[in-house]
């Protein structure tokens, strides 16, 4: 009796570290595969979409499809980390928009999925804590929307810089505002199902479907084309106060009363 039930412990402890083995072979070639990837983003674009339409939109909130804000377009939609995942579901059909997106690898299904709603990604990190010392890659980013801004196109970024301290504002945004002449304009989107990421140090937000949503433009920030480093700071602290303004109106519009 002992014999067998030896055998049969030695070979489940075998069969979960040959899993184990096996799961870390086959991870990375299945993180690098092209249908993988796109498998994966079709189903988040599909669950983006349902919570959009499973979510209506309460009053109060901004009409930025009705031409309330053509007045400062193109500009660059300010978003915070964790906290812009549905925007692609709710910018309007049939405006162009570049987004900026980190060019890490776990950043790349982020580009992907924003595609599949028509939207341009650019590759770069645009946050940066001082504006002189951008990377090559953050450099060409921001020259690209720049670009697309000077062709009529609404850009987006991300406002707080990657792993830093969330919703406070980078002076990359900053920067490329006062080389374009164009207006940050801080934009959030709430609702009132969701699920916080506690232990994310942005303490990420996954919306859910089927409840109210709301959207919130907060006030333009113009940045002067000869601004300084004690002006650039100022704007900087600006666009944090502006985007932390219009977050907590989002959520103050889909958490009260029905």
């Amino acid at each position: 009796m002992k014999g067998p039930a030896t055998g049969s412990a030695v070979g489940g402890r075998g069969g979960t570290s040959a899993s184990k083995t096996f799961w870390r072979k086959i991870r990375e070639p299945l993180a690098q595969s092209r249908f993988v990837k796109n498998v994966i983003v079709g189903l988040l674009a599909q669950f983006v979409r349902l919570v959009r339409l499973t979510n209506r939109v309460v009053e109060g909130s901004s009409q930025f499809s009705g031409g309330s804000y053509a007045e400062f377009e193109p500009g660059i939609i300010a978003l915070w980390h964790g906290q812009h995942l549905l925007t692609p579901a709710y910018y309007p059909k049939g405006r162009p928009l570049v987004a900026m997106v980190s060019r890490s690898a776990d950043a790349e299904l982020n580009a992907l999925m924003i595609e599949k709603f028509g939207i341009e990604a650019v590759r770069g990190s645009g946050g940066r804590e001082s504006s002189k010392h951008l990377d090559k890659g953050g450099a060409k980013a921001l020259i690209a929307l720049k670009k697309s801004l000077t062709a009529g196109k609404n850009v987006a970024m991300i406002a707080d810089i990657p792993h830093g301290t969330p919703r406070d504002a980078g002076l990359g945004i900053v920067l490329l505002a006062r080389l374009s002449g164009r207006p940050i304009l801080p934009a959030a989107i709430a609702t009132s199902r969701r699920k916080v990421l506690e232990k994310s140090w942005d303490k990420t937000t996954i919306n859910l479907p089927f409840g109210r949503s709301s959207i919130i433009v907060g006030a333009p920030v113009f940045v002067p084309a000869d601004a300084d480093e004690a002006e650039m700071e100022r704007k900087r602290q600006e666009v944090t106060t502006s985007l932390n303004a219009a977050t907590a109106e989002a959520y103050r519009l889909v958490d009260g009363p029905k």
